[in-house]
């Protein structure tokens, strides 16, 4: 299995929470390193329409990046990003 590369990048922010600091929160649950404070601070900041956004946004491009990197291993052609 290919090692993942951190941090996931989101394109731009739309949201009011800090850039640096939602990203920071996706990559440690998936990473399974979040604290107890950390998810409450992440769930509560997903109930905002804009905030809800940039964690899809980074959640897709790192979803997408592993299907990418799953299919150069496997031989196959890559989905394209949208």
């Amino acid at each position: 299995m290919k090692h993942v590369q951190y941090p996931v990048h989101i394109p731009k922010l739309t949201s009011t929470m800090s850039f640096s600091r939602a990203e920071t929160l996706i990559n440690k649950l998936i990473s399974n390193k979040i604290s107890e404070g950390e998810l409450a601070e992440l769930l509560t900041a997903i109930t905002d329409e804009e905030e809800r956004k940039v964690y899809a946004d980074a959640l897709e491009i790192y979803f997408n990046r592993l299907l990418n990197e799953n299919s150069s291993a496997n031989g196959s052609a890559a989905p394209k990003d949208s």
